[in-house]
């Protein structure tokens, strides 16, 4: 044996049946975070893990130069709340983002709320932040060491004076304020039994929505909506762009579908008092409606009803009939219409999504006529900032190789270009230096998928690049070009290619795309995937010893199934924060909302898609003699309510002992577990840099790639 790994205890006598089928379940015991045997395997993973990482050869380098790289200006879109400008800005290396305020475009900005200083190491994260309509107050959520687990707090937007209103208890929530400024809707959760800190994994269940007047407690906060019928559901209000109208739209997991109600606030004449009187416009999970705008009664919508493309239709909440339903722009015959935002009154600012990449239009609000095209390169709108009453907007673009620009334009002067607002510069990396290319290539059923790949400028192609191909393919996300320095120090000091598969399950062509790889054709997005993989081989770019597979959350499983499929194919799979355990994954914190994407256990037929494929038990059992199986770095973090440890925990100890018990393995078979870190959302700069280090110095030591200047 290469390694020796920790040995944890097995209970054969942990079996669990699902439909006259016997499953063993021997290490359920991980599923305790708090048992002093879980922290104990932990630590002893850990301990393998940890000194193998910062002894790679390219460790103290890559970390060196990473850190440079990283330490470049970061900007958002400012956005208009009156008559001031918000922004947030990172000088470079600050563990968190910083919100500044500045009276006008020109005028001196000042910092106006800073989550630095919220914590020593930066683990205390602004998840959420909204400002009244005319900027009296700010209600923030904080989330602490990367859990969802928010509590919202206010303060004076003038002088910046804390309120002493907290809600507890917020996660998964909206925050809308109310346009008199006296209050907000929120949702929270009923008090449980035991923690609720992120380390739990108590299914998050009847989540309630709230409104909470400006200066009360928060037990004296009024219920506005419940669902004591369906404890799965979840709401979220948006209040309308004139201020009278609260959109409520809900949900029963993760499937591009809505029911609609609505409440006319002016009906109100003793204000927000009790479970509003909510009108309920759409009854059914039948389709998805996005509130984009409204003109009086007439309520304009994102949706994909007989349209999986995505179209705009308009509602008269006076005529709510379905026949008096009508279109505003029709489905495109092959691009997604993505978002939609309204400005300067009667425009809309649309969204395509083309072959993955974004097309950004100006279109008549009263007509849905094209209006014209705004100049856009190859690559991402990565932020909008832009409010129905104000004349300009501004909007971020983003590829692989481009950092950030941010664009500005005023839609009241006829004619006007977009003006480049902010250009950064990373120092250090030529954009020249780089080719980014898209390829298409086939899948295992003859599907034609999408690729981006970056290389260094003029590569050849002779089978010997080490290769880190990424994917998703899930729950209608698309992945479309980002600048990521980790990636381009890959490409450029280990001579490798960065290769992006645009797989099914995602959303790069709609709704039909997303479905190819949902439920019963889960398959695609694996056979997808492998086949990325297979092209790169055949095309002469690398060969399979010399592919690293990455993929986080649902791209965690992507990669771990791909791997136990194919296992000759790759030479290092990165695994973060996977979704490992298929049979048991809606038993804990949200995973219930993920069965519209993967299915149930509970249910026959879908328990066996399941079986097939969930990489806990589909590894193989000791003695183990098929092939050596690639380098595996599974990552996962304590605070992780999101897909909570015990997934890869439990993947963990089976693979080591299956796996890495054969003669034959020779790579390692690894884990490493953070401590006061989530899911991923607000990581801290240091963290994030620190994770990227040990994945691309592990790639580096387990392919043989050495550093080259």
């Amino acid at each position: 044996m290469a390694f020796k790994y920790p040995v944890a205890r097995r209970d054969e006598t942990k079996v669990d049946e699902y439909h006259g089928t016997q499953v063993c379940d021997p290490y359920a015991w991980l599923e305790d975070p708090d048992s002093a045997e879980t922290m104990a395997f932990v630590e002893e993973q850990n301990k393998v893990t940890m000194p193998y990482l910062e002894n790679c050869a390219v460790r103290s380098r890559f970390q060196q130069r990473l850190t440079e790289l990283y330490d470049y200006p970061k900007y958002s879109c400012p956005y208009k709340r009156a008559t001031r400008y918000f922004y947030f800005h990172n000088k470079g290396l600050q563990n968190q983002s910083v919100l500044y305020v500045q009276d006008s475009l020109e005028a001196p900005a000042t910092v106006f709320f800073d989550p630095n200083a919220l914590s020593e190491d930066g683990t205390v994260a602004l998840k959420m932040g909204r400002l009244s309509e005319e900027c009296e107050f700010f209600a923030y959520g904080l989330s602490s060491s990367g859990s969802d687990w928010v509590t919202v707090r206010f303060m004076k937007a003038d002088d910046l004076s804390p309120l002493p209103d907290v809600l507890e208890r917020v996660k998964f929530s909206c925050l809308a304020w109310t346009h008199d400024a006296k209050g907000v809707f929120y949702n929270c959760y009923p008090r449980q039994e035991g923690k609720t800190d992120g380390t739990e994994t108590t299914s998050n269940i009847n989540q309630k929505l709230y409104y909470h007047v400006i200066g009360t407690k928060q037990s004296e906060d009024v219920l506005v909506a419940e669902f004591p019928d369906h404890p799965k559901w979840h709401s979220s209000v948006t209040v309308s762009d004139d201020g009278r109208y609260a959109i409520l739209s809900i949900t029963e997991g993760c499937e591009p579908v809505n029911q609609l109600w609505y409440c006319d606030l002016q009906q109100l004449p003793h204000g927000i008092k009790g479970l509003l009187p909510w009108v309920k416009l759409v009854e059914n999970f039948e389709a998805q409606y996005s509130y984009i705008t409204n003109e009086g009664s007439v309520f304009t919508f994102r949706s994909n009803l007989n349209a999986p493309r995505y179209c705009l239709i308009n509602i008269d909440v006076q005529k709510p009939d379905r026949q008096n339903w009508t279109t505003l722009i029709p489905q495109h015959h092959q691009d997604v219409l993505g978002f939609v935002s309204c400005v300067n009154q009667h425009h809309l600012l649309v969204n395509y999504v083309h072959d993955v990449k974004d097309i950004l239009q100006v279109y008549e609000l009263s007509n849905g006529q094209l209006l014209r095209d705004l100049p856009l390169d190859v690559g991402t709108i990565s932020g909008v900032s832009c409010k129905k009453k104000h004349s300009d907007f501004f909007y971020q673009f983003t590829s692989f190789t481009t950092p950030g620009i941010i664009y500005h334009c005023d839609l009241s002067k006829p004619n006007t270009e977009p003006e480049v607002f902010r250009e950064v510069e990373v120092k250090g990396m030529k954009q020249e230096d780089f080719e980014t290319s898209q390829v298409f290539y086939p899948s295992k059923d003859g599907t034609r998928i999408p690729m981006f790949l970056v290389h260094a400028r003029g590569l050849k192609k002779d089978g010997t690049h080490p290769v880190f191909l990424y994917g998703y393919g899930g729950f209608e996300n698309s992945i479309q070009p980002y600048y990521n320095v980790a990636y381009l120090l890959f490409v450029r000091h280990l001579g490798g290619i960065l290769a992006v598969a645009n797989i099914r399950g995602g959303g790069e062509y709609g709704l039909t795309w997303h479905k190819a790889g949902t439920l019963g054709n889960k398959q695609n997005c694996f056979d997808d995937f492998q086949s990325a993989a297979e092209y790169l081989i055949q095309e002469q770019y690398t060969t399979a010893s010399c592919i690293t597979i990455n993929g986080s959350s649902n791209g965690g499983l992507l990669v771990a199934s791909c791997m136990i499929q194919r296992p000759d194919l790759f030479g290092c799979v990165v695994a973060e924060v996977g979704v490992m355990d298929m049979l048991k994954f809606h038993k804990f914190t949200i995973g219930h909302a993920w069965t519209t994407d993967y299915g149930c256990s509970d249910d026959p037929e879908q328990f066996q898609w399941l079986i097939k494929y969930s990489p806990l038990h589909n590894l193989p059992a000791p003695p183990y003699s098929g092939p050596p199986y690639p380098a595996v770095l599974l990552l996962t973090a304590d605070h992780d309510d999101r897909v909570v440890p015990l997934h890869t925990l439990k993947f963990c100890a089976t693979l080591q002992l299956g796996v890495g018990s054969s003669p034959q393995q020779r790579q390692p078979l690894m884990l490493r577990v953070d401590t006061r870190s989530g899911h991923g959302a607000g990581k801290p700069t240091a963290k994030a840099i620190l994770e990227d280090t040990h994945i691309f110095s592990f790639i580096a030591e387990t392919l043989g790639l050495s550093w080259k200047d």
